[in-house]
């Protein structure tokens, strides 16, 4: 199948997060098939009941491709006009993903060896197979990550530091406010100073931000607050401890309010290489929870300023890039190794 019908293929199959059973089938049976014509394997790796990551290897892998199979919500079927190809998962990351195993079928048809491609669920949301396909690396020393980059490497990527904050109060008739303690004001109060909190920058990365994403509370208009939640993301650049105590003196300081979760996935400094333009990205990936996969390398088609929304498209152009710019990176790391 070439390219642009791949990558339609792979965008008209619904794999939103929880749901990517289709679309591994689908690429299971894909490359099996190139695996049987190119003495290659392909397994089906276990991650949760009926969810599975999938791993191709053509002879002990050096370099190891990987992406996710899973889109975020809602799924709209693929199009296409001169220019671009639309849908979701256009360019996260179904059309680089196309790219990628485009580029390993150039590399087979050289007679290049020593490289493999890891697909896992879940980077939407908790990186579940990411995770997993951590505790069973195949030896690999580098590994490529797919996401959009607009086809350059990333030098670095932000971390992520997600808060969940929950606020009780006493719930109290609204005409004897007196009688009762809001949720709500609370909550608006922690924020207030989770918001003063000094945030670090760095050289690279440039200034960690905060965003308050979401806000819910309350029962009626007429009713004192009882109960008031809200979710915060801090988009990091660097080591977060002393942030972290500085978030939580924060809410401490203000009676009733705590954390109901928090997770974090770490900034990273990635590698680069000769020959190939470089960029920063803000946004997370799945890198942080593939560390013995081998040293990270991210590079993908398509702008994240259109991953995500009812926009999502990837240009043509970019991805027949991509595919030559993944045939060769993985050859410069093929020369790389001792």
């Amino acid at each position: 199948m070439d390219l642009f019908p791949l990558t339609r293929a792979l965008i008209d199959i619904d794999s939103v997060t929880g749901g990517e059973r289709a679309v591994g089938d689908f690429l299971f049976s894909h490359l099996s098939d190139l695996a049987g014509r190119t003495g290659g394997t392909v397994e089906r790796l276990p991650v949760a009941e009926d969810r599975c990551n999938l791993f191709a290897s053509w002879g002990s892998p050096v370099v190891v491709l990987s992406t996710h199979m899973d889109t975020v919500p809602p799924f709209f079927a693929s199009s296409e006009d001169e220019v671009h190809i639309h849908g979701r998962g256009a360019c996260d990351t179904k059309g680089l993903l196309a790219a990628m195993i485009k580029a390993l079928e150039e590399l087979l048809a050289a007679g290049d060896r020593g490289f493999g491609l890891l697909l896992v669920v879940g980077e939407e949301t908790d990186s579940i197979g990411a995770k997993t396909a951590n505790r069973s690396p195949r030896g690999s020393r580098y590994l490529v990550n797919g996401e959009p980059t607009e086809n350059r490497l990333a030098l670095g990527s932000k971390g992520m530091l997600y808060l969940s904050l929950a606020a009780r109060g006493k719930a109290a008739h609204s005409a004897y406010p007196e009688l009762g303690v809001s949720a709500i004001d609370r909550l608006l109060e922690a924020l207030d100073r989770l918001r003063r909190v000094p945030l670090p920058s760095d050289p690279l990365l440039g200034e960690t931000t905060l965003n308050v994403g979401t806000l819910s509370g309350g029962r009626a208009a007429n009713v004192i607050a009882d109960q008031a939640r809200a979710e915060i993301m801090l988009r990091t650049v660097g080591p977060t401890a002393e942030l972290r105590a500085g978030l939580q003196e924060a809410i401490a300081s203000v009676p009733g309010v705590e954390v109901a979760a928090q997770r974090e996935t770490p900034a990273l400094h990635l590698g680069a290489l000769p020959g190939f333009a470089s960029t920063i990205v803000k946004y997370t990936t799945d890198v942080p929870h593939l560390t013995a996969w081998g040293k990270p390398f991210l590079l993908g088609p398509g702008s994240i300023h259109v991953a995500h929304t009812a926009e999502e498209r990837v240009p043509k152009r970019e991805l027949v890039e991509a595919v030559g710019l993944y045939r060769d990176l993985v050859r410069a790391l093929l020369l790389e190794t001792p």
